[in-house]
């Protein structure tokens, strides 16, 4: 792969989105790109550098999905199990027939926390109930489990956070474990991911980012320390470093952690999002002329941004984590010209 005129073009992109984060670019075993930019921390100025942890936002819902697909594999549960089979809380108002493949796939009609379609401020969420006292995926469970459907399971496609919310927590209940704990010894040990984790706020380990807000009218910055749950969890908010991010992407597609029968169900197309887009289990998927262009991760909060992707018929992997609510975006886009 060659970045073609890398110092005008990238470099135009970085400086105009003011970015502040790491880019990697691997093709197969080759490290094509590697750059940090920016402060880890303003108010100290300790730059970002390759290896600093990011966290990823919803990003993270693939572990959650490669999760599921390990119970699955091992018969524990399957995906066409109804959620009102494994977990006996009460939903009053919630569709019987909805099923695993549903919440995966954002499909099931339930009614989420925090509905992006809708809602524009995920700060707003804790005005009446404090973020510090989200510890737990079962915190997050009053926040919606009293509101009716929003459609009928399998109706159509609408990203739902509160539907992963469950999925981790059926994780918890067939693994006999904390979802955190889960991800931590079945994917992120496997995988080598030595440096990431799902971390409180309240005690990041070192050579972490912290996540900053900025205000364009005054040039004045806050950090998102009062903006994201103190920990967390199955709908998003574990830290990475890039480097992490390109050896989960090595043993998903070489089935390290699933069979390839059980990593081709992740991978397959199961929800149309758009012309060209779809939504597997846990990741989207991107096709060009008919054909799969990219597996991609996205995510944002407040102080947060990252994308990174795969891209099969190159073997190039790309990862951009930020501490800032954008960047991430522009530059993928600009790699994806010479792709």
């Amino acid at each position: 792969m060659l970045i073609k005129n890398y110092d005008k073009r990238l470099s135009s992109v970085i400086n105009n989105a003011g970015f502040s984060g790491v880019v990697l670019v691997k093709e197969n075993e080759d490290m094509i790109l590697q750059l940090a930019e920016g402060y880890a921390d303003r108010a100290n100025e300790t730059s970002n550098n390759p290896g600093t942890r990011f966290g990823i936002a919803s990003g993270c819902k693939v572990f959650t999905a490669v999760a599921i697909c390990q119970l699955a594999e091992k018969g524990s549960i399957s995906f066409e199990t109804r959620f009102k089979d494994v977990l006996e809380d009460v939903f009053p108002f919630f569709d019987e027939t909805m099923t695993i493949h549903h919440l995966l796939t954002h499909s099931s009609g339930m009614p989420d926390y925090f509905d992006e379609s809708v809602m524009d401020d995920f700060e707003d969420l804790w005005k009446e109930r404090p973020m510090y006292l989200l510890n737990h995926l079962r915190d997050f469970l009053p926040m919606f489990q009293n509101k009716k459907m929003m459609f009928k399971p399998g109706e159509r496609f609408h990203y739902n956070n509160a539907g992963y919310i469950l999925l981790g927590l059926i994780i918890e209940k067939k693994a006999g474990m904390s979802f955190q704990d889960y991800i931590q010894s079945h994917i992120f040990e496997p995988c080598g991911m030595k440096d990431s984790g799902f971390f409180r706020f309240d005690s990041l380990p070192g050579n972490t980012a912290i996540g900053y807000i900025d205000n364009e009218e005054d040039g004045t910055w806050r950090t998102n320390i009062y903006s994201l749950p103190i920990r967390g969890g199955s709908d998003g908010g574990a830290y990475v470093t890039a480097q992490d991010m390109t050896l989960f992407w090595e043993a998903l597609c070489k089935n390290k952690l699933l069979s390839e029968e059980y990593t081709e169900k992740l991978m397959s197309p199961h929800a149309k999002t758009d012309e060209n887009d779809y939504y597997g289990y846990g990741l989207w998927i991107s096709k060009k002329n008919g054909s799969i262009f990219k597996y991609h991760l996205m995510g944002y909060d407040p102080g947060v941004s990252f994308h990174s992707a795969y891209y099969p018929e190159s073997g190039i992997t790309l990862v951009v984590p930020s501490n800032k609510s954008y960047g991430p975006f522009k530059i993928m886009g600009e790699i994806e010209k010479d792709l």
